[in-house]
């Protein structure tokens, strides 16, 4: 068996395995969800709550923008409060205050320490037994319980209404007036909320902690950090730690083939553009158009932080709220990053499979004009959801589902994978004669279309749940998308996708690339598939979630500890032979992907990474920490690169500004830098500290998120924000002279594909 394919026969047994693992813990985290009561009643029987007003409830909670609109058990946003924290704190100080007025006839907060003590032990007594009959299906809380959840339902129900008495309070949240319309639907949102903190806070059967793993960090009600968080801490740093030495073990041991001879001439400045190659441009034109609108939502939702409601003066939330700025900001994120990736894939297919399908073209604008009509309907219907103009049922199928990331109404994600289909029938067909060839890039080109295959299918994912699928589940599924298909094969089809053009430079051996790819997408994938665990702390699963997360989720950054290396080679190429100045933009986006990768995916990945950490940090800045320089850091910077590539095979002629290019490089490295440490990294560390001292709520809540070095650490956003908008303007201006009125140099005589092929083979 060759080296090539004992690479094959590891990365599918890897694969398999890993995959049989994390089919076999869905099951597990099934069977482990927080169960739903079918009646919630007092310990004289008299009703709360059903179990269909809790599955209202939720679906009342997705029409307000869900994950959009503060966060539940610590995933979406973070200008409101977790609900679920927040109800569990309030419930608790309801409680309190009523048994001091019983016990003593005096607040709670007047008493001194050794009775507020005393009444602590009492209240964490009367919350923590799980008093759920699996019977019946009943829950039975005390009078007193009873009463607080009565008491802290009105206040959500008037704090989701229009009550002058909170208007404050919305302004603080984000929120807009008459966030949910009826009385009816926000009694049923009471219900959920209860509910989310009820699981939060109940001991699992047997298990020692609540169904959440004691998750928020709460010690007035007794939750506090499990021993089995730093257990599998510590585990994570030791993974890490090995994993590292043997990365660098192979890496010193590995063979240094001498590289090829250079060719005299880019290979690829003779490539003949075909009519769908040529089709693909309007791809990139989206691509900024996307991108542009993103940074203006995102300018918009960073300043609803600081006025709630309004926008320089002007009541934009009658129109358009914060939870519908922060949606469209997220999901333009991975369309734009996206689409730049799709359309690489339309563009290359034919130029590596050396010929052009027929009717190729007419795919290329059908499926452009079905992802516009998916956007555009899908965004609209989040509208008409989130204004409280579409039923609930009707909001599941064409509005708002409130999942982060995966927001888009049921039908507009059918339309969303019945395109990805389409664009895995037009790049396969178009691979088609490169698979069936038998030369060096062979592999290559077969992991290419393996990832194209795994993108398709992987959005099917987001099928997989239902409007009334139990939340642990959606979740489960949810993070298969956002971290499977956009972190996992999304990067594995960009892996091969760089390889596969250097190999065409000629400045890569193909058997030398093949191995690399391969090896890398092994290396990848060993903690990438489980990895996907560590997203699942706190969402109502069982322990081993837990230790598998802890554990897989560490390899993540095993290859990122060397990825200097990889920097280091993709500048050498660069500097490789002196037509290689035409590729020079290209390369320095990829290079910054490396760094963004240790800094973004790594540094600050591992920061929250580890069960402990994450136990206190989930939710807070230093989460969108994470999030913003590695999604755009890494995956954004790795589009633009891409979408570059594109634009010189698109352009051959042009004569690009490379004083123009150079800014907005820098612009973006800088605004993004400017961002991460003058607003997110202090104001994580500063509700980090809050959470350590008084609670998880405490710094989610409107008096900590409200101070005015809170206010202020919002405002050092405006010149990294400004600096990376003018990135963005400058890629945009760049973009259009390409087609309006360029500077051209005579460019050579296009060959056809199979020729070009040959030379290069």
């Amino acid at each position: 068996m060759n080296a090539t394919r004992k690479l094959w026969t590891t990365l599918g047994l890897l694969l398999a395995a890993s995959f049989a693992v994390l089919l076999w813990m869905g099951r597990e985290i099934y069977h482990a969800a927080p169960p739903l009561p079918e009646r919630v009643v007092d310990a004289g029987g008299r009703l709360l709550y059903t179990r269909d007003d809790i599955l209202a409830g939720r679906d009342v909670w997705q029409t307000t923008g869900g994950q959009q609109l503060g966060s539940i058990w610590g995933h979406g946003a973070y200008v409101a409060p977790d609900w679920s924290a927040d109800w569990l704190h309030r419930e608790a100080l309801a409680l309190l205050e009523r048994m001091a007025q019983a016990r003593y006839g005096e607040a709670y907060a007047a008493l001194d320490a050794g009775r507020k003590a005393g009444l602590e032990a009492e209240m964490r007594a009367a919350l923590r037994p799980n008093t759920y009959d699996a019977a019946t299906g009943t829950l039975t809380v005390s009078d007193d319980r009873a009463a607080a959840i009565r008491e802290v339902a009105a206040h959500y129900e008037a704090l989701f209404g229009s009550d002058p008495a909170l208007a404050k309070l919305r302004e603080d949240y984000a929120m807009r007036d008459a966030t949910v319309d009826t009385a009816a639907h926000r009694h049923a949102l009471t219900a959920f909320f209860f509910w989310s903190a009820w699981a939060a806070v109940t001991g699992r059967p047997g298990a020692g902690v609540s169904y959440t793993q004691n998750w928020p960090y709460d010690p007035l009600v007794g939750n506090e950090a499990p021993p089995s968080l730093l257990l599998w801490s510590v585990f994570s740093v030791l993974f890490l730690v090995a994993g590292i030495g043997a990365l660098a073990w192979h890496h010193a041991a590995r063979r240094q083939e001498a590289p090829p001879p250079v060719p005299a001439a880019d290979p690829l400045a003779a490539l003949a553009i075909t009519p769908s190659m040529r089709a693909t441009a309007k791809y990139f034109w989206l691509v900024i158009a996307l991108f542009l609108v993103q940074i203006l939502l995102g300018a918009t939702t960073a300043h609803y932080q600081v006025e709630g409601q309004m926008v320089y003066g002007m009541r934009l939330a009658d129109v358009l709220p914060y939870a519908l700025t922060r949606t469209w900001h997220t999901e333009l994120a991975v369309l734009w990053i996206a689409t730049a990736w799709l359309a690489t894939g339309l563009l290359i297919a034919p130029a590596i499979g050396g010929r052009e399908p027929r009717f190729q073209r007419l795919g290329v604008n059908v499926l452009f004009g079905a992802l516009v009509a998916v956007v555009v309907g899908a965004f609209a219907g989040q509208w008409f959801g989130v204004m409280q103009k579409l039923g609930l049922a009707e909001n599941f199928w064409f509005g708002h589902q409130g999942w982060e990331y995966t927001d888009l109404g049921r039908v507009w994600q059918i339309g969303l994978f019945a395109g990805l289909l389409l664009w895995l029938f037009l790049v396969g067909r178009a691979l088609w004669p490169a698979l069936r060839r038998r030369d060096g890039s062979g592999s290559i080109v077969g992991l290419l279309f393996l990832s194209t295959v795994a993108i398709a299918l992987f959005y099917g994912a987001a099928l997989m749940w239902g409007r009334h699928t139990h939340i642990a589940m959606v979740e489960y599924w949810r993070w298969w998308v956002v971290h499977l298909w956009v972190e996992g094969f999304f990067e594995v089809f960009a892996t091969a996708v760089i390889a596969f053009l250097f190999t065409r430079f000629g400045l890569v051996r193909a058997a030398t690339a093949t191995a690399s790819v391969l090896f890398a997408t092994i290396v990848f994938m060993a903690g990438g598939v489980l990895g996907t665990f560590h997203h699942l702390y706190f969402t109502g699963t069982p322990t081993a979630v837990i230790a598998l997360g802890a554990s897989f989720s560490a390899l993540e950054v095993v290859p990122l500890a060397l990825i200097g290396f990889e920097a280091w080679e993709t500048w050498k190429h660069g500097q490789a032979a002196p037509w290689m100045a035409r590729w020079r933009w290209p390369l320095a986006f990829f290079v910054a992907v490396a760094f963004w990768n240790l800094v973004g995916a790594g540094l600050f990945g591992f920061l929250i990474n580890p069960p402990l950490s994450l136990y206190y940090m989930q939710g807070l800045n230093l989460t969108a920490l994470h999030g913003h320089t590695a999604l755009f850091g890494v995956y954004g910077m790795l589009g633009i690169g891409l979408m570059l590539f594109c634009l010189r095979l698109l352009k051959p002629d042009a004569v690009w500004n490379d004083a123009l290019l150079g800014k907005a490089f820098w612009a973006f490295n800088l605004g993004l830098a400017l961002m991460a440490l003058l607003t997110l990294l202090p104001m994580g560390v500063l509700q980090l500290e809050a959470v350590l001292g008084r609670g998880y709520w405490f710094a989610r809540s409107e008096q900590f998120m409200q101070q005015p070095i809170i206010h202020l650490l919002v405002w050092l956003r405006v010149p990294g924000d400004t600096i990376f908008s003018i990135g963005a303007l400058l890629i945009g201006w760049f973009t259009l002279r390409l087609w309006i009125a360029p500077r051209t140099m005579a460019a050579p005589r296009g060959e056809p594909l199979a020729a070009l092929r040959r030379r290069a083979d």
